[in-house]
């Protein structure tokens, strides 16, 4: 190269000029229908799919994440040949909206196409690629017609079904509230205390599927270990067995499922969870009736408030009632008791305070009886005589059992077996596989979600709406301010109609759906969205589905994804689609933190919190590029990372210098195509020539494993280095000469690899360096085994003694030169910004400490 281009690439500090070019894209990619996917194709597929998103006000930088990352991906697997479906589509029902519409006196319905309208410009600054000929609405009559479909797919096959159920309550929102939505005992929108209800609720049946659900996660071995370790713990299977205790005196006995039978007998009572149906039974004759179902009452409004945690503090009472321990034949007390759940087994738990830590925290609290049934002097002292008194903590482990009747001497494990056996001869229990996860809640008690398609005769009973009269129409004039009931309720022209059976008076179901449902299904719907006539096509979904790749917050790591495989094997076992799972590939984001104005500590990004960086106002200063280069190099994606304003301007550096070091080689480098004879180069085109390959061979290997962070930075490095080749005597390109060739092969390469994350740059730089076509059209280059072969060494960085970097440098490189790069390195640039440099201390092809 020429001096003066020479120069103007070491000391040209100016940026790039993004605005002349951003636009420009954007229409391009447009006009090119870039992302517009024949489904019909005989390219291989590639389903790419953002979790469906809840349009609620402005996107942020911390929403950018979960975005910028899935169109790494699409933009990607284009480049590499695939037929690629990158769909996008609205969550668009919920409480949320409600909530909105209810403070703003807007309609719900306007301000979510308010916000959609806001969310796809968002998307189109950022660069997003998506198929937009496939947009959907969750609220849109089209989308919840056939909502309303798949629930009486399941209602007509015994799937779906209303029943009473206690449920939590909000009363300042007037709605049901699902366990997720319910924080510390308030509610998570408004902050008001949750309350307990027992409401008629429509149910689907997610416990039919419960084997299943867990046997299946063996084949999700493309999934986050942690979010199938959370899905086993939801669906949370037990081997144990179910013992039915007889009622002392003729009293009503109870059924308790236990894992740990084998301390059957030291069981001194049995208690109840405040939702049990015995509970009021047993209260009924009681003299203190009134002030106990009072306590009754304040523990079930503590359901939700996770009272199963060990360190709530226990609350009961002795409900007067007595049953018999088989074992030892004696009768002992039921209590009721907030630690609990009605979710779990029965509902009741036999207490066995000397080897289980809640039961002997409840039992010291109210002193009740303890009895010592497993003793291993070895392991634990306090066990050996056998007395409760010289207990300090339940003992948990195995040992002998001891005061357990005709198993005395048994070890305890296999005790089980023995006990169990026992229980089932004398017709007093059995052996039971139980499960926590419990039947999915549906029903909701407000207005803007899909209406469930079920009427009410008093002929007739519960009657499904016929196929061909969905939808059901949510009224769109409904008053949805909060009054205590179910808004559609108070609208007579909805409640009233006709039974579809025999053409009588009847009533609608006035319940609208979760809107959980609306996105359990919604990844089918994208494949036929103006499809009038069925809800998908089955030979497209078996064709296009399971998704290839699904990347979303891992907050939906169980509710969401539970869902949508419940629904998918419903379908499969229906034959309307031969997959069971819907996700293949499952990536979960971390969340971007920044320091709360409020509270002054790291946060999730939050309106609430004072920590919202908007990306518009960094668009418009760095341009959108920067944006998702330093939303991508901010760290691991799978972890949290805290944004840092200053350090966009490093992102910004980069791009700056691509931007330089390109146009300027424009001149000298070879024409489109050239090849590299390796046999002649020499000097810095042989450093430069592998280090190429180098590159291609990280950055491909690190975004097949979702590291976007060590990508960028393999391709800082290789900006560094063609930043020295140039600079470099040795290195003269010019068009014809092998030099001009390898400037030719690195400037592309760098340019492809770099384009799925910085795509507005790069479209414009390939139409620059004479390519015809969209850069999305080139093929992802590949490396030669043979050229990073050269001789390199790693050179580790240190700034004032603290590793800052770690360098790949020529086995040749001098010091100058290894220092050079260090300074370009941008780690290093951050911690030494606001510092002097002081001296340089290198040991040749190892270290190099820049001491500050």
């Amino acid at each position: 190269m020429a001096s003066e281009t020479r120069s103007r690439l070491v000391d040209d500090e100016r940026g790039f000029p993004f605005t002349e070019f951003e636009e420009k894209a954007r229409v391009r990619w447009e006009s090119e229908k870039l992302f517009q996917v024949d489904l019909n194709s005989s390219r291989k597929k590639y389903y790419c799919l953002n979790m469906f998103p809840y349009p609620s006000g402005d996107l942020h930088v911390g929403h950018g994440r979960n975005y910028i990352l899935g169109d790494v991906v699409v933009r990607r697997k284009l480049m590499e040949g695939y037929a690629v479906l990158a769909p996008m589509g609205w969550d668009a029902f919920g409480l949320p909206a409600e909530n909105a519409a209810i403070e703003k006196k807007i309609h719900p319905g306007e301000w979510t196409r308010r916000n959609i309208k806001s969310f796809k410009e968002q998307f189109r600054e950022w660069g997003i690629g998506l198929d937009w000929t496939r947009e959907i609405a969750a609220c849109h009559p089209g989308y919840y017609k056939w909502t309303q479909w798949l629930f009486l797919q399941l209602f007509n096959k015994g799937l779906a079904e209303k029943r009473y159920a206690p449920v939590n309550w909000c009363p300042s929102c007037a709605t049901v509230l699902a366990n997720e939505q319910v924080v510390d005992g308030a509610c998570e929108r408004c902050g008001t205390p949750v309350t307990q209800r027992e409401l008629s609720q429509w149910f689907f049946k997610t416990t039919a599927y419960a084997q299943a659900l867990l046997d299946d996660l063996n084949q999700l071995d493309q999934w986050p270990e942690r979010v199938r370790t959370m899905q086993r713990n939801w669906i949370g299977r037990s081997e144990g067995v179910t013992i039915r205790f007889a009622g002392a005196d003729g009293g009503a006995g109870i059924e308790c499922f236990t894992t740990r039978i084998d301390t059957l007998g030291g069981v001194t009572y049995v208690v109840l969870a405040p939702e049990h149906p015995l509970v009021e039974q047993f209260l009924a004759s009681h003299p203190k009736r009134a002030e106990l179902m009072e306590r009754v009452t304040k523990m079930r409004d503590q359901r939700m408030a996770r009272r199963d945690n060990p360190d709530l503090e226990k609350e009961g009472f002795d409900a007067g009632a007595r049953v018999v321990n088989p074992i030892s034949g004696e009768a002992v007390p039921v209590w009721v008791a907030n630690y609990v759940l009605m979710e779990y087994g029965t509902g009741a738990v036999m207490a066995v305070p000397a080897h289980d830590e809640r039961d002997f925290e409840f039992a010291k609290k109210f002193k009740l009886p303890i009895r010592v049934v497993i003793q291993n002097p070895e392991s634990a002292p306090e066990t050996a005589s056998g007395r409760a008194e010289d207990l300090t903590q339940a003992y948990v482990e195995s040992g002998r059992l001891i005061h357990s009747g005709p198993f005395d001497g048994l070890d305890n494990e296999s005790a089980k077996q023995r006990i169990g056996e026992w229980l089932r001869s004398r017709g007093e229990g059995d052996f039971t596989t139980t499960y926590r996860l419990r039947d999915w809640l549906i029903s909701r008690q407000r207005y803007w979600g899909a209406p469930i398609p079920i009427v009410y005769c008093e002929k007739d009973g519960t009657v499904p709406v016929p196929d061909q009269d969905l939808p059901v129409l949510l009224p769109l004039d409904a008053d949805f301010q909060p009054k205590g009931d179910s808004p559609l309720a108070r609208h007579p022209s909805f409640k009233f109609t006709t039974c579809p059976k025999c053409g009588g008076p009847a009533t609608r179901e006035t319940d609208t759906m979760d809107t959980f449902v609306d996105s359990s299904w919604y990844f089918l719907r994208y494949l036929t969205p103006r499809d009038e006539t069925k809800a998908f096509d089955t030979k497209l979904a078996n064709r296009w589905l399971p998704v290839d790749q699904y990347i979303g917050g891992v907050e939906h790591a169980i509710l969401h994804l539970m869902y949508s495989r419940f629904l998918v094997k419903f379908l499969a076992d229906e034959g309307l689609v031969s997959f069971r799972e819907p996700f293949a590939r499952l990536f979960t984001q971390g969340m971007i933190t920044k320091v709360s104005s409020i509270t002054g500590r790291l946060e999730k990004m939050s309106k609430s919190k004072g920590n919202v960086v908007a990306p518009r106002d960094l668009i418009r200063k760095y341009g959108a590029d920067t944006v998702r280069v330093y939303t991508l190099f901010i760290g691991p994606p799978e972890k949290d990372a805290e944004w840092d304003d200053r350090s966009v301007e490093g992102a910004y550096r980069f791009l700056s210098r691509v931007w330089r070091l390109t146009n300027a080689a424009v001149p000298v480098m070879a024409p489109v195509g050239s090849a590299v004879d390796a046999t002649k180069l020499e000097g810095a085109a042989v450093d430069l020539h592998r280090k190429t390959h180098v590159t291609i061979q990280r950055v491909n290997s690190d975004l097949e494993r979702f590291q976007m962070n060590t990508a960028i930075s393999a391709m800082m490095e290789l900006v560094n280095v063609l930043s020295l080749a140039v600079q470099d005597p040795s290195f003269a390109p010019n068009k014809t000469n092998a030099s001009g060739a390898v400037l030719r092969e690195a400037i592309d390469a760098l340019l492809v690899l770099l384009a799925p994350m910085a795509p507005f740059i790069t479209e414009e730089l390939w139409e620059r360096t004479s390519h015809s076509g969209s850069i999305f059209h080139a093929s992802i280059p590949k490396y030669d085994p043979e050229a990073i072969r050269a001789d390199t060494v790693t050179v580790i960085v240190q700034v004032s003694g603290k590793v800052r970097a770690r360098l790949e440098v020529p086995a040749s490189a001098t010091e100058s030169q290894v220092k050079d790069l260090a300074l370009a390195d941008e780690n290093v640039l951050r911690h030494l910004e606001g510092k002097s440099l002081r001296r340089a201390i290198y040991v040749p092809g190892k270290l190099l400490n820049l001491v500050t």
